[in-house]
């Protein structure tokens, strides 16, 4: 076998394990073969844009043919930190190599990070339990039918079962994100129990502030909920009864634009004579940047003229998102127990940091979430590397690396790469943040879970091919089946599970807007809920779901097993995509796993008292 010079997941060799606060110590151990000869190890050890200090590490013993270096340090000040080891032989280093494993090489290689985060940095404990259900507000649940329009260009869709308007193909044409189905506060409300029967514990509801799209990301009134859901005082309604069932419910903050049809632009004219637009001595005028450079005579998010971009560093803006009496304060007042911030990375941190100080002024258990689709850690935007997940910023953000690594492993991907993702991240994120990711297979901004895993692949192909289109008859039950081991997985590993409203009934769709249909109430599709449920009560009843350490067991084949460590109980999750019965080591005994099947064991850490839970 080759020898194992170091590796960051082993706590033989890295201690502890993954992203430390500042000041904690970490130890690095290093072994060397002695075949070697004379080394002088050194530990490399660079913060994120700085230049590379040098550690001598100690000598420590000789045992099974190696000698043993050792190095501990605390960084002081948060920040990311990158290091390899320096043998100063023969220009001989280690590098990082596959499941964090060290490689010798003389021509160079990839560095270990180390994430050192805010030493305060702490996260709502009732979220890390949580199982979370993310609600298109449109689309689940008409609680007053037939209601009229309040707007005159708004279409309105009596038969719920009909397909999203797309057509024609263009934004700024035809009926796209004009056509509403009248999902509302109430019919939110009459569906609490639906809720709480499938386990969940949080709501998390995209946009409900007055806007003239079907999709509400072009805010028009920000103190205002969309006068087709409802009102304010119909929301606060909605935020106790969900209290009293054990449910909370976060919004959808967007703060990067408005809508051009706003009370704040006003480009169109719907809010009569004012407006940044229409008014230079507007008080909304130094929220935007007006300039005769842009095609519109001003920046706009992603060149959409209906989607002005706000000058988030305005000090009124600030004060208006932040300040007494402002967005944040409105509706937390009104019942709401946090924020998911709208593309965060185009948020400047000092931004995020304020918008975080107002959540928490409403209680350490308020809850901020940011929309991030790669390594939150690492994530550089506009010539900078985010600071938000460091413990000044967010709680969490939206976990699509697990995604990825998820629907990765159902499609057939290598097993070992899909440990790799998984543990990247584990190592990566503070741990604080890490349990408040938010864990999903499918949301608004993606295709719906059973069409990715088993519908055809678009390719980049138009919304006219899109429409309609269904996963072929006989692949559904094998969709299904692999759906419910995504499940499992996003149930089990680090983070809070987040269901999209009707996956649990098999719901498909490709992009926006065919992932946005109607919840089909009519649905008998059970294969899901059920197991859903279970998962749930899984999650409440074992501590190891709580934070506990995550450790792979193996990951080869078609199998993936992996163990969750809690402080007084133990989980193995074993996963079997393939086509055999498995019969897989777990707590000293075999144990069988079905075909595409998987099996949950949890074991009291105290030896006296052994149970065992199994979920096929």
């Amino acid at each position: 076998m080759p020898h194992t010079f170091f590796n960051s997941l082993d706590p033989a060799c890295k201690t502890p394990f993954g992203a430390v606060p500042a000041g904690q110590d970490v130890t690095f151990r290093l072994s060397v073969p002695e075949s070697f000869g004379y080394v002088d190890p050194h530990l490399v050890l660079t913060k994120d844009r700085e230049d590379p200090v040098h550690y001598r590490m100690e000598f420590t013993g000789q045992a099974q043919g190696a000698n043993h270096f050792a190095f501990t340090i605390a960084p002081t000040t948060p920040g990311l930190y990158f290091y390899y080891f320096d043998l100063y032989t023969d220009f001989r280093k280690i590098y990082r190599g596959a499941g964090g494993e060290g490689f010798l090489s003389w021509t160079g290689g990839a560095s270990w990070q180390l994430t050192v985060y805010e030493p305060g940095f702490a996260t709502p404990g009732w979220f890390r339990a949580a199982t979370m259900y993310q609600i298109f507000p449109d689309r689940f649940c008409e609680g007053v039918p037939n209601k009229p329009m309040p707007f005159a260009d708004r279409i309105y869709r009596a038969d719920k079962t009909g397909e999203p308007y797309f057509w024609p193909n263009e934004q700024d044409d035809g009926y796209l994100n004009m056509d509403y189905y009248g999902g509302d506060f109430a019919g939110i409300q009459q569906k609490l129990p639906y809720l709480r029967e499938l386990g969940v514990s949080c709501i998390y509801l995209n946009p409900i502030f007055e806007a003239h799209a079907n999709h509400r990301y072009n805010t028009a009134n920000y103190l205002k909920a969309d006068p087709l859901l409802g009102t304010n005082e119909e929301f606060a309604a909605l935020c106790a009864a969900a209290r009293k069932a054990g449910i909370r419910i976060i919004l959808d903050g967007v703060f990067s634009h408005t809508g051009s049809d706003s009370l704040y632009f006003n480009r169109e004219g719907r809010y009569g004579p004012g407006g940044a637009y229409r008014d230079r001595h507007s008080p909304y005028r130094k929220w935007y940047d007006f300039d005769s450079g842009y095609p519109s005579g001003y920046r706009c998010w992603w060149g959409f003229e209906t989607l002005p971009e706000v000058e988030e560093n305005s000090p009124s803006y600030e004060e208006f998102v932040c300040g007494p009496g402002g967005v944040i304060d409105t509706w937390l007042g009104l019942g709401a127990s946090g924020f998911r911030l709208d593309v965060a990375d185009e948020l400047p941190d000092a931004f995020i940091e304020k918008i975080r100080r107002a959540v928490k002024a409403h209680g350490e258990d308020k809850l901020l979430l940011g929309e991030v689709w790669e390594d939150a850690t690492t994530k550089e935007a506009f010539g900078r590397r985010r600071t938000y997940l460091r413990g000044k910023g967010l709680d969490g953000v939206m976990n699509y690396p697990f995604r990825n690594a998820t629907l990765d492993f159902l499609r057939g991907a290598d097993a070992a790469a899909v440990a790799e993702q998984i543990m990247t991240i584990c190592e990566n994120y503070p741990p604080p943040a890490l349990n408040c990711a938010m864990n999903f297979l499918s949301t608004h901004d993606t295709e719906r879970a059973l069409t990715a895993i088993a519908g055809e692949p678009a390719n980049g192909r138009d919304r006219y091919w899109q429409s309609g289109r269904r996963v072929a008859p006989n692949k559904v039950d094998e969709g299904l089946r692999k759906m419910l081991l995504g499940y499992a997985m996003i149930f089990t590993l680090p983070g809070v599970p987040s269901v999209y409203y009707g996956d649990e009934i098999g719901m498909q769709g490709y992009r926006d807007p065919f992932n946005r249909a109607f919840f089909d109430w009519n649905s008998t599709e059970e294969r899901l809920r059920g197991p859903m449920k279970t998962l749930a009560r899984l999650r409440r009843s074992c501590d190891a779901f709580d934070g506990g350490r995550m450790e792979i067991v193996r990951a080869e084949g078609d199998v993936l097993h992996y163990r969750r460590v809690g402080k007084t109980q133990t989980a193995e999750i074993i996963l079997n995509r393939g086509p055999h019965l498995l019969a897989e080591e777990a707590f000293g005994k075999s144990t069988e796993v079905n075909p595409g099947g998987f099996t949950v064991l949890v074991e009291d850490n105290a030896p006296a008292h052994v149970g065992y839970f199994s979920i096929y």
